[in-house]
C-alpha cells in the first residue's frame, strides 16, 4: 500500500471493492467446474501430461480428523478423540497411491519433488502411523535429489517429539505451525487456546532437530481481534521468527461451515476494520525484515519463497504459494484436490464414502473440470497475476475487455495497463483478487445465482 494513501481513503476503497470473490488457488474456480471427469479420463491426462516429457509431480495428503473444533475453521474435517481411526485411514491411504501408481507406472519413475501433509490434523497419526504412511510412498517414487520437501501441518497443542523426529528421519525439512492468534480472548472465542509458551517449545523443537523452514499460519478477521491484539501476536510471532508467515484472511462461510455462525455479528471486524489489522501486523513484519510475497504471505529475505518471487518461478495452487513448481499434484485422502496441466480431480468429500470406495479398489472420484484450451489459457495468466503483479494480455482485444472491466479500479490507482501488460500497483495490493476477475472468463459469463465465495476483503 503507498503511503501516500490515507486512511479515509483506504477505507472508501475497502467498502467499494468488498465483494464475494474467488481466492483463485485453482482456474476455473470450483464452482465453474463443468466438465466432470471419469476417472479414466483423469488417468488418461496424467499418461498424457508424463508422455510430453519427465514431469516432476508433488503429493498432498488430506488427514480429517481433529480431537477438537476450532469454530474458524473452513477444512474438510472430522472431530474424534478416537485414536483407533489412525491405522484403516492409513492403510487406505497407502492404497489409493498403490493405485495411481499401477495405473500410472510413470510415476515410478518421475521426480517426486513435494510432499505435503494436510488437515484437519496431520499430528493426529502418531509417530509409527505417519511412517507407515510415508514410507511406502517415498520407496515407490523417485525423490528429487536436490530439491525434495518434505512439509506437515502441525498443531502445536497434539504434536510430540517424536513425530517431529521420525519425520526428519524420512528426509522432512520445513514444519507449519497452526498459530492463528496469540490474544488468550479470540482463543477463547474461536475455541483453540494455545499458549504462547507451547507454540514456542515446538518452534524450538523444530530447529534443534534440523528443520530447515519453521513457518507460522496466522489469520487475520476473527471474532474479538483489536489492532493491540494483532500488535500482540505480530510481536510475539517476531519474537520467534518463524522463516515464512501465512497471514490469511478469515474466510467466512457460514452456509458452508455452519460453526462459524456462533461468531455474532459484532464480533468480527468490518471491512476496513479487518483490513487495518492485517496493514498493521504487515507494518510490523516488513520492520522485522520480512518480505511481503504474494498474498498474505511473508519470508525472510534468505528464504526460498522469496528467491522464487525474486527470479519468478514462484507457484500457486490449492495449498497456496509454494517455490516449488510442480504441474501434476496428487491429492490422497478425503477431499483431496489432484491437478494435472488438462484436468483438476476431486476426492469424495465423505469419509464413509471415501472409506468405502478405496476399500473396493476403486479410485474415490468425486468431481473435476476438463480443462479446455481457453481454461488452460486463462489459467496461466491468472497464475502469473497472482505471484509476480504484472501479465501480458493475450491481444488488443483482451486489452479492451480488462481495461473496460477494471475501469474503476485504474481510476482509482489500484491497476493500470501499460502497453499490453496489466500491472497491480502498490496501493492495489489489498485488491489483487479483484483485479484477477477480469481475467475470469467463466465469472464474467455467468456469475452465480447464490453466494459461494468470501467477501474479497
Amino acid at each position: 500500500m503507498s503511503t501516500a494513501i490515507s486512511k479515509k481513503e483506504l477505507i472508501a476503497l475497502l467498502e467499494k471493492y468488498d465483494v464475494p470473490c474467488p481466492r483463485y488457488t485453482s482456474y476455473p474456480t470450483v464452482p465453474y467446474w463443468d466438465t466432470e471427469p471419469t476417472t479414466e479420463q483423469w488417468l488418461e491426462t496424467l499418461h498424457r501430461t508424463f508422455q510430453q516429457e519427465q514431469t516432476p509431480f508433488g503429493i498432498y495428503i488430506h488427514i480429517p480428523f481433529c480431537e477438537t473444533l476450532c469454530t474458524y475453521c473452513g477444512c474438510n474435517n472430522t472431530i474424534t478423540k478416537d485414536h483407533g481411526k489412525e491405522l484403516p485411514y492409513v492403510d487406505l491411504l497407502v492404497k489409493e497411491w498403490q493405485m495411481y501408481i499401477d495405473a500410472v507406472p510413470e510415476f515410478r519413475k518421475a521426480p517426486l519433488k513435494q510432499i505435503h501433509l494436510g488437515g484437519g490434523t496431520p499430528t493426529f497419526l502418531d509417530a509409527d502411523n505417519l511412517k507407515r504412511l510415508l514410507t511406502p510412498i517415498m520407496e515407490s517414487a523417485e525423490i528429487a535429489a536436490d530439491d525434495f520437501e518434505g512439509s506437515i501441518e502441525i498443531d502445536p497443542r497434539t504434536t510430540k517429539p517424536g513425530q517431529l523426529e521420525a519425520l526428519r528421519e524420512l528426509g522432512f525439512q520445513r514444519v507449519s505451525l497452526g498459530v492463528q492468534d496469540f490474544d488468550e480472548k479470540v482463543q477463547h472465542m474461536v475455541r483453540r487456546y494455545q499458549p504462547y509458551d507451547l507454540t514456542k517449545e515446538m518452534t524450538d523443537k523444530a530447529r534443534a532437530l534440523g528443520y530447515e523452514s519453521v513457518n507460522f499460519d496466522l489469520i487475520y478477521g476473527l471474532p474479538g481481534q483489536t489492532i493491540a491484539s494483532i500488535e500482540q501476536t505480530a510481536k510475539y510471532t517476531i519474537e520467534l521468527m518463524p522463516d515464512r508467515i501465512a497471514l490469511y484472511s478469515l474466510a467466512v462461510v457460514p452456509w458452508i461451515k455452519p460453526a462459524q455462525r456462533s461468531f455474532q455479528d459484532e464480533d468480527l471486524p468490518k471491512s476496513h476494520e479487518k483490513r487495518a489489522l492485517y496493514e498493521r501486523a504487515r507494518e510490523l513484519l516488513l520492520q522485522a525484515g520480512y518480505i511481503e510475497i504474494g498474498m498474505d504471505h511473508f519470508a525472510l529475505e534468505s528464504d526460498a519463497l522469496n528467491t522464487s518471487f525474486k527470479d519468478g518461478t514462484l507457484h500457486r495452487n490449492f495449498m497456496g504459494y509454494t517455490d516449488q513448481r510442480t504441474d501434476v499434484l496428487i491429492g490422497l485422502g478425503v477431499s483431496s484436490i489432484s491437478e494435472s496441466p488438462y484436468c483438476f480431480h476431486q476426492n469424495e468429500k465423505v469419509l464413509p464414502v471415501y472409506e468405502r470406495r478405496v476399500e473396493n479398489g476403486e479410485l474415490p472420484t468425486h468431481r473435476g473440470h476438463l480443462l479446455n484450451e481457453e481454461d488452460r489459457f486463462y489459467r496461466q495468466q491468472i497464475l502469473k497475476y497472482m505471484t509476480q503483479f504484472d501479465v501480458e494480455l493475450h491481444d488488443e482485444e483482451q486489452k479492451n475487455s480488462v481495461e473496460t472491466f477494471l475501469d474503476s479500479m485504474i481510476a482509482d490507482g489500484l491497476v493500470e495497463i501499460d502497453g499490453m501488460h496489466l500491472k497491480l500497483t502498490q496501493k492495489g495490493r489489498p485488491f489483487l483478487r479483484n483485479a484477477c476477475m477480469a481475467l475470469d472468463q467463466r465469472l464474467r459469463k455467468g456469475n452465480p445465482e447464490e453466494q459461494v465465495f468470501s467477501q474479497s476483503i
